[in-house]
């Protein structure tokens, strides 16, 4: 991989874990709003993202360089008071992480890139478990610029 490769790699491995940080905080909302049936699918969720936040650290780390921290604090897109709203937020973090899991296949190679892959697919899947339907492409940068707010809260 040349150097420009290397450092775009870099990049995309930050934004992921960024995000990934931010899914997680998300999923702490997600958890305190969501109705007592898909309790489980929130904390389900909530521990895959962890996990994946842990090994984009580690995959840092293991290329020299510091992993981005996560914030204080995130702003929500929009008021999520209850259960019909954390439904509507979990699914728009689900669409932002498949975003950004896309860059990362895009940036990657070898066995990082198959692992963004499957972390695209793991949240289309669970954007798909919290709508109810299905989107062509997901990830795509067109899908996401149709929503009017971004749905991952932001620092």
């Amino acid at each position: 991989m040349s150097e420009s490769g290397k450092k775009e790699q870099l990049k995309a491995l930050q934004a992921a874990l960024a995000a990934e940080h931010a899914a997680v905080y998300g999923y702490g909302v997600v958890g305190g709003r969501i109705s007592q049936e898909r309790r489980s699918q929130a904390r389900a969720a909530y521990d895959a993202h962890r996990a994946r936040r842990d090994a984009l650290a580690r995959e840092v780390r293991d290329l020299g360089s510091e992993p981005v921290a996560a914030s204080p604090a995130y702003a929500l897109p929009f008021p999520v008071s209850d259960a019909p709203a954390a439904v509507r937020f979990a699914a728009g973090l689900e669409d932002r992480m498949a975003a950004v899991y896309s860059d990362l296949v895009r940036a990657a190679e070898g066995e990082l890139r198959g692992t963004a892959a499957e972390a695209l697919r793991e949240a289309a899947v669970r954007a798909v478990r919290w709508r109810g339907e299905s989107v062509a492409f997901p990830g795509l940068a067109e899908r996401a610029a149709t929503t009017s707010a971004s749905p991952m809260p932001s620092a």
